[in-house]
């Protein structure tokens, strides 16, 4: 859509559209010979005549310019850009503002005309030179829609709600397509998304009660409620959220699962929905999937240097079972990826069963388990091992049918991770042979296996250094007089919300398993004999990396204690 693009750009742009089946090569002709009577860009010919969409031609034209496309009609709006960008500014440029990051300082614009300097240098005029640009590819319809759509209206959440209490809601506009920006319910609902987003919530709690609706986000964690809304919105809310992510309205009664994807704050978000009906209305439950922070490299985990050396070790053996075990929502699956990521390359095919896929990969099969289709955990991997996989991810390993599978594989050459829930790594050895995993099978083809939890980062804004008592230098092992260890307890600011915490970071435990463990398991050894072999060759149980964190003054010893059980240590 840019009118600098040489004649070689058109050229690739529509051999590639050829190529796809998408164009006839007279339809790229006629279009070439359009082009040099009016000097239009060949993008918006091909529009004009039919020949394509305005999305196929724009997911076409950021692929050829190396940029990345946008589907505005999927976008939610965001407040701080729009205002960065008036209204008639956007409108006579054809750019609309997509989302604005303080912390980067980085404004990404959707535009239809990527590389033109002269719109580029008049926006960083407006916006001034120290913010950056990020241009994105959209279609010249969906620009003028979105900016329609977009400017005029309240976006903000208290704005939203007092334009709803002086005025009337409209239940038959909730899923119109045209306009729907009008109807501030459905502006509402954008709104706590965002906002969700924008806190890190992993997700958010549409709780019904008597005479309210209970808004919370789980927060590092935490639930913590954010606001109360008057019940009679919730039938609103709930008919908006139902349709956009493909439930049915009409049925209240059952429960209910849907997923729906937008882009928030300029890059896309998953959110998986569940409804569930309870004595006051149906309880609604988003799990928020930013892609963005979802997919972490390994380096970046936050975990012990040593531990992270017995992590790329594991996943350097080329055949056996890697375990990950916790409770939920200690980060399993985050971990599993970030393995994955690592190890992913042209030479390897990798293969998952997960329930259901969360974050999509580039260079890995994802294939969700589907009970409707018979396709359960056991049944999936039967498929799997006949894709030619080298490496294959089980969701979670739950019974027996399952392990046997999971062990089938590693036995015929494969490397199979997969998740476990028990308190501890050794523990995974009595969940097995609970489930019905022999113990011959299970010596020789388990690789190792990882145990962790997730504790709130201290905010470092506010945090304060606090006294130890002699039962907490006794469980820090450290001395109660005259200590020089710097230990530090939450506070509260602004930035972290008042609640002393910003963030959250694993503590892990990795058991790599040798000969010497290999012989014990074979012959049922108890946990103690397990564990101190285990100790003898440097496992450090999960307690002692959870100490660590609180003697680098990363979290506090209240935060640990809630997550781990350190009166072993007393």
């Amino acid at each position: 859509m840019d009118k600098n693009i040489n004649k070689r750009s058109c050229k690739k742009i529509g051999q590639e559209l050829i190529e796809k089946g998408l164009i006839s090569a007279d339809q790229l002709e006629i279009s070439l010979t359009e082009q040099k009577k009016n000097h239009k860009l060949l993008g918006e010919i091909l529009v004009s005549l039919g020949f394509v969409s305005e999305s196929i031609m724009r997911d076409m034209l950021g692929q050829v310019l190396g940029l990345e496309s946008i589907d505005l009609t999927t976008v939610v709006p965001d407040s701080h850009a729009l205002k960065l960008i008036p209204k008639d500014i956007a409108e006579r440029y054809t750019i609309v503002p997509v989302s604005f990051n303080e912390s980067l300082l980085q404004l990404k614009i959707a535009m239809k005309n990527v590389s033109d300097l002269l719109v580029l240098d008049r926006v960083h005029a407006l916006v001034g030179r120290t913010i950056n640009l990020e241009q994105m590819v959209a279609g010249e319809g969906e620009i003028k829609k979105a900016i329609d759509q977009f400017y005029g209206y309240e976006l903000s959440v208290d704005g939203i709600l007092h334009e709803i209490e002086t005025g009337e809601i409209d239940y038959h506009s909730l899923d119109a397509t045209e306009d729907e920006y009008s109807q501030p319910l459905v502006r509402l609902v954008d709104a706590v998304l965002a906002d969700a987003v924008k806190r890190e919530a992993s997700d958010i709690h549409f709780e019904p009660e008597d005479g309210f609706l209970r808004l919370r986000y789980r927060i590092d964690g935490v639930l913590r409620q954010v606001r109360s809304l008057h019940k009679d919105y919730w039938s609103a809310i709930v008919v908006r959220l139902k349709v956009m992510c493909g439930m049915n309205i009409a049925e209240t009664r059952i429960p209910q699962d849907g997923r729906l994807s937008l882009q928030v704050h300029g890059h896309r978000v998953d959110f998986r929905v569940s409804a569930q009906p309870t004595t006051h209305g149906e309880n609604l439950v988003l799990r928020v999937l930013d892609r963005s922070r979802g997919i972490v490299p390994m380096d970046q985990l936050g975990v012990h240097r040593e531990t992270l050396e017995d992590l790329k070790l594991m996943m350097a053996r080329p055949e056996g079972i890697i375990l990950v075990t916790g409770p939920t929502g200690s980060g399993k699956t985050t971990t599993l990826y970030s393995l994955l990521n690592y190890v992913k390359s042209e030479g390897v095919n990798i293969m998952t069963l997960e329930d259901p896929v969360e974050y999509p990969m580039d260079m890995i099969r994802q294939t969700s388990v589907n009970e409707v289709a018979r396709m359960d955990f056991a049944n999936g991997i039967r498929s799997i091992m006949r894709q030619d996989p080298d490496i294959i991810l089980v969701g979670e390993i739950r019974d027996e049918d399952t392990a046997e599978m999971a062990f089938r594989a590693a036995m015929t050459g494969h490397q199979v991770l997969s998740t476990l829930h028990t308190n501890s790594a050794i523990g995974a050895f009595p969940r097995l042979l609970d489930i019905g995993v022999l113990p011959d099978i299970m010596t020789g083809n388990i690789i190792g296996v990882i145990s962790q939890r997730l504790v709130r980062v201290l905010c470092p804004a506010c945090k304060t250094k606090k006294a130890v008592t002699e039962v907490e230098a006794r469980l820090l092992g450290i001395e109660y007089i005259n200590n020089t260890v710097d230990v530090y307890e939450p506070v509260g600011c602004v930035k972290c919300g008042n609640t002393g915490y910003k963030g959250r970071v694993a503590i892990v435990e990795a058991l790599r398993i040798n000969s010497e463990l290999d012989d014990l398991i074979s012959k049922r050894a108890t946990l103690g004999e397990l564990k101190s072999v285990a100790k003898a060759t440097g496992y450090k149980p999960l307690a002692e990396d959870a100490i660590r964190c609180v003697l680098e003054g990363k979290t506090s010893i209240s935060e640990v204690s809630r997550v781990i059980d350190l009166t072993q240590r007393m």
